[in-house]
């Protein structure tokens, strides 16, 4: 008879299993979509700052060149001289790349902007204009 009660102490019972995975299903299924949704504001947050970021070298291109990139030439012009410009400091960004949004995919320039000297833009996590949320457009301008 003792050697049954030892054992019986030594593992889990397929209850104590069940109830244990139920209680992590629960908080999984509570905890989950908070920590999503925190995680595409902040990839929202992350772009806005990036565009804020790649608006300050633009102007700081601007000061030692006398213009903006066209549009042409695009962000590239940041890391790359584009032509013969003498006064080229570059690169302007630390990398020496211009970053992509947290998305993975480019940042849109237009210049002469819509809205201002340029605008820089992400479409969001879906790739295109317009949306809601986390696919929501990222705007210099706003």
């Amino acid at each position: 008879m003792r050697s049954n009660h030892s054992r019986r102490a030594k593992g889990f019972t397929l209850v104590e299993l069940l109830v244990v995975l139920a209680i992590l299903g629960l908080l999984a299924g509570l905890v989950g979509p908070q920590v999503m949704k925190f995680l595409g504001t902040s990839k929202t947050k992350t772009a806005k700052l990036q565009i804020d970021d790649l608006s300050s070298t633009l102007d700081l291109y601007r000061l030692e060149l006398g213009r903006y990139p066209t549009e042409s030439e695009g962000l590239k012009a940041l890391v790359e001289n584009p032509g013969n410009m003498s006064n080229w400091n570059g690169p302007y960004l630390k990398k020496g790349e211009v970053p992509k949004d947290p998305w993975g995919t480019e940042f849109q320039y237009r210049f002469p902007g819509e809205h201002g000297s340029f605008d820089i833009w992400s479409l969001g996590a879906d790739n295109r204009e317009g949306g809601e949320g986390e696919n929501a457009d990222v705007k210099s301008w706003e």
